[in-house]
């Protein structure tokens, strides 16, 4: 079968179409559900990936598909999933496996059924972006009934893939939400329900201003919030950190830096509880993934770039 990947690590000249065997089948891999690919979700993570940013971290057996979440009709599973073969479904790929391939296979404690509503492009958008967001939120206690949730959020880099989810998330779950990203992105931010931010208010004006100069600005902008989810990293969080109480920042970009600004990184919950929760919210209607370009599988490439600029609006999706 055929995938677009790459068989060492380096940079867009090492991703090309490769002729591969077909995965095992999900029987004899246990906890696999092998599906026939219909539709990728790309993102930023994939790049470090390939570059070979994440070793030990990521398990990586060449050739790699590039991708890790993906949407398609079951061919074979563990018989333990309960999943049948035709079953249209969702999920992050299982350790080691990439998602860019005529036939990949997920992990089964995350491969979720996808409701009628949902069209398969939508919910190969979901184990990553969306995901991460949700449990941004969650740890912040915006999903919980019982603790005493933020009443306003910031969201930085919210024109992106996981800002976009972030802060329709948000906004469903009741909070008021500030979105901070470029001007080029301010008529998607106000749309999706928060209050736009443009980058350059506070950052470099004047060029080359201290970085506490840019804090005073910023919060004359932006004044204090509750929660801070974090999709941009650098120095707009080391800016706009202290505008949240000591703990209330999750960090998707940059967890280390985060870390040393009294926060840290999102502890993900890939499971298939979970992810149904995030098909359910698209179903109803309370989320719309905001998807920036879709890809033929043959504009693999194409794809990966749109996701390599850094600039992108919400998410990339290639569609087999």
């Amino acid at each position: 079968m055929r995938i677009y990947g790459f068989d060492s690590y380096g940079g867009p000249e090492v991703q090309r179409f490769l002729e591969v065997p077909d995965p095992t089948s999900a029987e004899g891999t246990p906890g696999g559900v092998a599906i026939e690919t219909t539709a990728v979700g790309l993102n930023p993570g994939d790049i470090k990936v390939r570059s070979g940013q994440r070793q030990g971290a990521f398990p990586v057996e060449f050739p790699m598909a590039m991708g890790r979440e993906a949407a398609g009709r079951v061919i074979s599973s563990d018989p333990s999933t309960g999943l049948s073969a035709g079953d249209r479904v969702f999920g992050s790929c299982l350790s080691g496996v990439g998602a860019l391939g005529e036939v990949t296979i997920l992990d089964a404690t995350s491969t979720t059924p996808i409701p009628d509503a949902v069209e398969d492009f939508q919910a190969a958008c979901l184990p990553v972006a969306a995901g991460t967001a949700w449990d941004a939120l969650h740890e912040l206690n915006a999903g919980d009934p019982n603790a005493e949730k933020p009443q306003r959020v910031l969201v930085l880099g919210a024109g992106g893939g996981v800002g976009t989810f972030a802060v329709q998330m948000a906004r469903y779950l009741g909070c008021s939400v500030v979105g901070v990203a470029s001007s080029a992105k301010k008529l998607l931010v106000e749309r999706l329900g928060a209050h736009h931010v443009d980058y350059a208010e506070f950052l470099n004006q004047p060029v080359n201003q201290s970085i506490e100069v840019a804090r005073e600005a910023a919060r004359e902008i932006i004044g204090p919030v509750d929660a801070i989810v974090d999709a941009a990293g650098g120095d707009s969080l080391r800016i706009l950190a202290g505008l949240a109480p000591e703990g209330a920042i999750r960090s998707a970009a940059d967890p280390a830096l985060a870390s040393k600004l009294g926060g840290r990184g999102i502890q993900r919950r890939r499971t298939r509880e979970v992810f149904a929760e995030l098909a359910d919210l698209v179903a109803a209607g309370a989320v719309t993934p905001v998807i920036n370009n879709q890809f033929s599988f043959d504009h693999a490439a194409d794809a990966v770039k749109d996701v390599e600029t850094g600039h992108s609006l919400g998410k990339t999706v290639v569609r087999l």
